[in-house]
């Protein structure tokens, strides 16, 4: 029986990617797979990751902020942030799969690097020119990277706040946390379920997914010290890799 997954943000880390898929029983011929984005940026496995979700056939891709400033190197040369937010880890992982194996220098604003857009294989410029901004299935459940605007129809916000607006978690939380659980959560358009990555729970506390109103949190901190999660999104069961404090190790050295 075909299933269907979501997760969260991977953020470079290929062993904890590896764990999800192994301990879900994950089938890469018959179950389907949504990744909320940000496939980029963090730990330096970035390559790898790319390499194991192209091997899914039922891949639902989103796009997140990050993939979208990889997105702007690969068409432009140029990463708008200088790589300093997580993006070395991006820049190693590409570098290590090119003949320009190691050649980046720390500068005041981040790292020059000698990695051009055409290292990049052609494979990967187009998993990331065919991620989606959202996906919604024929239970009219929501999957999306940040969120949105809750009180505009969905379909009428600008693209970049998909993958950037943290606004619609943030108003759940507090409302929910204020006692608004006897208050409707009112949101322009109606969805059944909301699948969210961007925000990690880490910052509320736990590694682990969080739910308020009809908004599921999938990012559980896998891009700092938390866990890459899994979810059976019928069932509700998730699997978790270990700790990336743990898996990486050698990232946290002093």
């Amino acid at each position: 029986m075909k299933r269907i997954f979501v997760m969260g943000d991977i953020h470079g880390a290929f062993k904890a990617l590896n764990q999800c898929l192994e301990r879900s029983g994950f089938d890469y011929e018959n179950d389907i797979l949504i990744s909320l984005g940000d496939i980029t940026d963090g730990f330096p496995e970035v390559y790898e990751c790319v390499e194991e979700l192209l091997k899914i056939k039922n891949l639902i891709p989103i796009k997140g902020n990050h993939d979208d400033w990889f997105m702007e190197f690969i068409n432009t040369d140029f990463h708008p942030y200088y790589w300093t937010y997580g993006g070395k880890g991006t820049l190693i992982s590409y570098l290590e799969h090119s003949e320009k194996k190691g050649k980046y220098f720390a500068t005041g604003s981040g790292y020059k690097t000698s990695l051009d857009s055409k290292d990049i294989p052609q494979r990967h410029k187009d998993f990331f020119n065919n991620q989606l901004l959202y996906h919604i299935d024929e239970k009219n459940r929501c999957f999306i990277h940040a969120g949105f605007d809750r009180n505009i129809p969905f379909y009428d916000q600008r693209k970049e706040v998909y993958y950037w607006n943290r606004q619609l978690w943030l108003d759940a939380v507090e409302q929910k946390e204020s006692g608004g659980e006897k208050v409707k959560f009112n949101i322009a358009t109606k969805f059944r379920e909301i699948y969210i990555g961007h925000s990690p729970t880490t910052r509320f506390g736990t590694n682990k997914p969080m739910k308020r109103y009809n908004i599921i949190n999938m990012d559980t901190g896998a891009g700092h010290s938390g866990k890459l999660t899994i979810m059976d999104i019928d069932s509700k069961f998730f699997w978790q890799s270990d700790s990336v404090t743990e898996l990486y190790a050698e990232n946290y050295r002093d």
